[in-house]
C-alpha cells in the first residue's frame, strides 16, 4: 500500500497543478446491524450488533478525480466468532472490530469511453461471481490495483486490472487464514459486445492467492469463461431477464494442486410492474474429491450466492449445484415511504459428483426506504442433509448515506 500511497500522491500533485475548476464532496455511509446465528452443534447462538462508518472525500477536476475514503466497524455486542477474535465458541460472524484504509485512488475519465483507476478501489465484475467487493459485510473487500476500462453502452468494450493485493474482510486483525491482505499477482481481463439482445463478455479471472496460511496456496487458480446477459420484453409491461455463463477453471501459479473443472450458470428473470420472479442453476464443477479441487471463488461476493447461511465458502471437495427460485414485489410511494420490498427464495444443494443432497435453504427479507434510510430484515432457515449442520440466521439491519 505504501506504493500505492507514493504513486497516488504523484499523480495527483502534477493534477492540482493543471486543475481549474475542483468541487470537493465529502461521502459517508452508515450501517448499523444486529445478526443472530442458532447452529447446530454450537451450543451457544451468536448475537452480534456492530456499527460500520465509511467517511470519505472526494475532489474532481475535469475528467480527474480522487477519493480517499476511511472504514471503522464497532463491535457493540461481540457474542459471536469473528474469526478473528478468538470466541470460537459461537458461530461465525465475520463482521471484526476494525479500523483501516478503505479506499484511496484517482481516477481519470475520458469522453471517449476511457477510464483509468489507481490505487485501492473498490472492484465488481460482471455479476461478482468471481470477483466482487463483498458489500454485505461491514468491512468491505478492496483492491490495491491499476484497472483500465474502454467501452460505451452498445458495442466493443473492454476491462482490464491488475491486482498486486485484496484487502479481505476479516479487518486490521486478520491473521492465519483470514489475513487481513493477501498479497498476488492478480490479473482480471473481461472484452465484451453489447448489442440490443445483450451483451457477451469472454473473461479471465486469474486469481494469486500468494500466502502459504491462505490454504497452503490452493485457492490459486485461472479461469476462462463467457458470459451472456440481457433483457427483452416479451408483453405488453412484461420484461424477460437472462443470463448464460460457462467457465473452466484450473490450477495457477504456486497451486499445488493439479485440477481442472467446469463452472456454468443459467438463469431467467420475469418482471412485470413491481413483480420480479426469478429461476436458475448454478453449478460449480468438482475435479476428482479432493479439497480445492472443486471450482473456487475466493474474491467473490458471497451473500449473493448459494443461500445467505454461507454454508459454501470454500466450495466441497465433491463440487455444488443450486437449484433456485425467487419471487420479489416491491411498492413505490407507500405513506411516507419512498419504497418497500418483499422477497423470497428457495435454494436445493447438491453435489456435482457422487450424487449427495447437501440441503436445502429458504431466505426471506423485508425493507423500508425513506430518504437516506433504509430498514431491512433478513431470514435464512438452512436445512442439512449431508452436508454442514441446520443453521438459523436472522438480520435486522439500518442504512444510511448521505
Amino acid at each position: 500500500m505504501k506504493r500505492t500511497l507514493a504513486i497516488l500522491a504523484a499523480l495527483l500533485s502534477s493534477s492540482a497543478a493543471c486543475a481549474q475548476d475542483v468541487t470537493v464532496k465529502p461521502t459517508l455511509d452508515a450501517r448499523l446491524r444486529y445478526e443472530h446465528v442458532d447452529q447446530d452443534g454450537i451450543a451457544l447462538p451468536a448475537d452480534a450488533l456492530t456499527l460500520r462508518l465509511r467517511p470519505g472525500v472526494e475532489a474532481k477536476s475535469g475528467g480527474w478525480s480522487v477519493l480517499v475514503e476511511g472504514e471503522a466497524t464497532l463491535a457493540i455486542v461481540e457474542d459471536y466468532n469473528s474469526g478473528t477474535n478468538g470466541r470460537s465458541g459461537y458461530p461465525l460472524v465475520v463482521d471484526p472490530a476494525n479500523l483501516e484504509l478503505n479506499r484511496a485512488h484517482i481516477r481519470y475519465t475520458g469522453a471517449d469511453g476511457l477510464g483509468v483507476t489507481l490505487g485501492r478501489q473498490r472492484i465488481e465484475l460482471a455479476d461478482q461471481r468471481f470477483v466482487g467487493s463483498a458489500p454485505f459485510r461491514q468491512n468491505e473487500q478492496t483492491f490495491d490495483a491499476v484497472r483500465f476500462q474502454w467501452g460505451k453502452p452498445l458495442g466493443f468494450s473492454a476491462d482490464l486490472t491488475y491486482s498486486w493485493n485484496n484487502l479481505t474482510v476479516n479487518g486490521r486483525d486478520g491473521t492465519g487464514a483470514r489475513q487481513q491482505a493477501v498479497g498476488g499477482d492478480n490479473v482480471f481481463a473481461l472484452l465484451g459486445y453489447a448489442a440490443k439482445p445483450g451483451k457477451l463478455t469472454a473473461f479471465a479471472y486469474l486469481v494469486d492467492q500468494d500466502e502459504a496460511a491462505v490454504q497452503g496456496y490452493r485457492l490459486s487458480s485461472q479461469t476462462y469463461g463467457l458470459r451472456f446477459a440481457g433483457t427483452t420484453p416479451v408483453a405488453p409491461g412484461v420484461t424477460l431477464g437472462y443470463t448464460a455463463s460457462v467457465a473452466r477453471q484450473s490450477d495457477w501459479h504456486r497451486n499445488p494442486n493439479n485440477y481442472a473443472a467446469t463452472y456454468w450458470l443459467g438463469e431467467a428473470t420475469l418482471a412485470t410492474k413491481g413483480l420480479t420472479l426469478t429461476g436458475g442453476y448454478e453449478v460449480l464443477g468438482a475435479s476428482n474429491g479432493a479439497a480445492f479441487t472443486s471450482v473456487q471463488t475466493p474474491l467473490a461476493s458471497f451473500f449473493k450466492w448459494q443461500g445467505w447461511t454461507g454454508k459454501f465458502n470454500p466450495t466441497p471437495p465433491n463440487g455444488l449445484r443450486d437449484a433456485y427460485a425467487g419471487a420479489g414485489y416491491g411498492w413505490k410511494k407507500v405513506g411516507p415511504f419512498d419504497a418497500i420490498t418483499l422477497s423470497a427464495a428457495y435454494h436445493d444443494f447438491t453435489s456435482d459428483r457422487l450424487s449427495l443432497h447437501y440441503g436445502s435453504e429458504i431466505d426471506m427479507s423485508a425493507s423500508l426506504k425513506r430518504g437516506h434510510y433504509t430498514l431491512t430484515a433478513r431470514y435464512g432457515r438452512y436445512r442439512a442433509d449431508a452436508f454442514a449442520t441446520d443453521t438459523d440466521k436472522f438480520w435486522l439491519q439500518f442504512d444510511w448515506t448521505l
